[in-house]
């Protein structure tokens, strides 16, 4: 359904919850919510209660979401008006600006981490002079007009576009209706260069979250034959080359539209990058019973599942990937290994990269444990924000 724009000047409706809040998590579940006695829009800003009458915050309703209740606030004298968001804005783009000083490494970062910046159901990531704002609950969309006013103010000159994925809004019951897409955007990353292209199905235009993990990786490339499987749009691929002055790459994956970008990536840089449009399976065990090594080895693939679920079938799938990869790394080379899906955890990823390389035959030294970078932050208590895994690992050679 269309979700009209929100007005925050009449009272507030009350939610009650059926437990006493123990828990500073910014989610609470239907389970733990009292049906109102009043229906509520999706996304309706309510005061939160107890089970005991007593007031513990303020934020989203969804009667229709598993997640009920985004609470945005414990203070009760702050209201969720344009004001609130204006602070919570300026707070994300201080700490970009200011604190991280990414400005001088890139013009392409996070703006907005979601929970992990107390906005919780929004992503906003920044391309040059385009930002695409990602809605995860209705909530967010209603004030959608409220946070581009905010971001406008202080980003002068930004031009816009937003989307929600289809199964978000099916979760969160609204209707996100996106704007034309902005043509592609190049952007620079490290003195790379990148065509972006938001509004195409790779998430808002780029990954921006392993950009730490790319300048790391272009470390070991030196004259070295790099192999960037599942490569999208060549991030990794052309940092090799670019960066880090690697003899041959090769990058492999089944999106046409990606190769296509990462092809386009590759002639921005005038690297020569050799993409190969295939089904990593066949082509990883073609390619090792051929006899090819590689002395850098990348494996990057898509988020495997978002259901709980499905948990055990994605562990499977990065069990297969990674026994596979592994068998293609010269003995003595470097595999870098990642996983975005939020739901495996970084100790059952690591336990499956263990039984991965037993079952290659190969002995595996891990060189460093990472993640996203510092603008893609996590709260503490929080741990879904964090959900990326990156495991760079030394091939010891057979086992």
């Amino acid at each position: 359904m269309a979700l009209p724009e929100v007005s925050v000047s009449a009272p507030l409706p009350q939610v009650r919850l059926k437990i006493v809040r123990r828990s500073a998590h910014p989610w609470i579940f239907q389970k733990m919510v009292e049906k109102p006695e009043t229906k509520l829009p999706a996304g309706s800003v309510v005061d939160i209660v107890d089970r005991d009458g007593q007031w513990v915050g303020r934020g989203f309703y969804n009667g229709h979401s598993r997640i009920a209740l985004r609470v945005l606030t414990s203070d009760a004298n702050e209201p969720i008006d344009a004001a609130f968001f204006a602070r919570r804005l300026e707070g994300c783009v201080g700490l970009r600006r200011d604190w991280l000083k990414l400005d001088a490494v890139s013009n392409a970062y996070r703006l907005v981490h979601s929970e992990g910046d107390g906005l919780s159901g929004l992503v906003v990531d920044r391309f040059g002079g385009v930002l695409v704002m990602e809605f995860f609950s209705a909530g967010m969309y209603r004030f959608r007009q409220t946070i581009q006013d905010a971001l406008s103010a202080l980003i002068p000159d930004s031009r816009f576009y937003w989307f929600a994925e289809e199964h978000v809004q099916k979760q969160e019951s609204f209707d996100c209706r996106e704007p034309e897409p902005p043509p592609p955007e190049v952007i620079t990353e490290n003195g790379v260069r990148f065509r972006v292209a938001p509004g195409t199905k790779h998430k808002t235009g780029f990954f921006l979250d392993q950009r730490d993990n790319r300048r790391l990786l272009a470390s070991f490339c030196g004259g070295k034959r790099v192999l960037d499987l599942c490569c999208n749009t060549g991030g990794f691929a052309v940092y090799a080359k670019v960066l880090g002055s690697a003899d041959e790459v090769v990058g492999v994956d089944l999106d046409e539209l990606a190769l296509g970008l990462a092809k386009q990536n590759a002639n921005l840089n005038q690297a020569r990058v050799r993409f190969v449009q295939a089904d990593l399976f066949p082509w990883l065990r073609e390619t090792i019973a051929n006899g090819q090594r590689f002395d850098v080895v990348v494996l990057d693939p898509a988020k495997q599942t978002r259901d709980r679920e499905e948990v055990d079938y994605a562990l499977r799938r990065y069990l297969d990937m990674n026994r596979l990869a592994l068998q293609a790394v010269v003995p003595g080379g470097i595999f870098l290994t990642c996983s975005c899906t939020g739901l495996v955890s970084e100790a059952d990823f690591l336990e499956t990269l263990r039984r991965a390389s037993w079952q290659a035959g190969r002995q595996v030294q891990v060189l460093h444990v990472g993640g996203a970078g510092p603008d893609h932050p996590f709260l503490i208590h929080v741990p879904e924000g964090r959900y990326l895994k990156t495991v760079f690992c030394r091939v010891a050679g057979v086992s």
